[in-house]
């Protein structure tokens, strides 16, 4: 039984010490080996690396950074209705454009930020991009914050329409050249949303 026992732990023995030396040789004992082990940390922390960021090209942040400004101003204009339209229907879709755009805006936003990227800042509008993608210059702006009534009306469905026009122009270049699933699938329902919202308007304006 004595002699059992030792052979047991003689046996133990070399296996704990060619674990140890297994070891060693895993992790570059002669100095050539420390790149590979360094190697395989880097490649393993690379997919966790990207999915904590997300797939995302730069079309991505391109139309993020484009549509926050956009849709903010589609806001601006939504919020001279309630004061200023004279139709009641006028004044519904501006509440709907209002619901639908401020919660994209703050989407947009947060991807921007997961991606370490600067978030337009409000207020701070590029006046170079006024009548680029539908945006409206600063003397629509005023001319539409100055109307009322039927005037206001017609100037609002007017002026929106042109916006959404090149909203919808912005979300499909994102669907043919953005990679981030949730910022195409964005752009897929401003397509479909903002589309029928224009056929509503021109419908307005009896243009159809």
């Amino acid at each position: 039984m004595i002699r059992k026992r030792s052979l047991v732990r003689r046996t133990a023995a070399v296996a704990t010490a060619g674990a140890a030396l297994f070891l060693l040789a895993a992790c570059g004992g002669d100095g050539s080996g420390t790149a590979g082990h360094g190697g395989h940390s880097a490649a393993s922390a690379t997919p966790s690396a990207s999915a904590s960021r997300g797939k995302h090209n730069p079309a991505d942040v391109a139309f993020a950074k484009g549509m926050i400004p956009h849709h903010r101003q589609a806001v601006e204009m939504a919020d001279l209705a309630p004061g200023r339209a004279g139709s009641a229907e006028v004044r519904k879709l501006a509440a709907d454009i209002e619901k639908a755009q401020a919660p994209e805006i703050r989407a947009l936003s947060g991807w921007l930020t997961s991606w370490g990227e600067e978030v337009p800042a409000a207020g701070a509008m590029d006046h170079s991009a006024h009548g680029m993608g539908g945006m409206m210059t600063d003397e629509e702006m005023s001319g539409l914050g100055d109307a009322s009534g039927r005037a206001f009306d017609t100037a609002f469905l007017e002026l929106m329409i042109k916006h959404h026009e090149g909203a919808v122009e912005m979300a499909r270049t994102e669907r043919a050249d953005g990679s981030y699933g949730p910022a195409t699938k964005m752009a897929g329902e401003i397509i479909a949303s903002q589309s029928a919202e224009i056929e509503r308007m021109r419908k307005l304006l009896g243009e159809d």
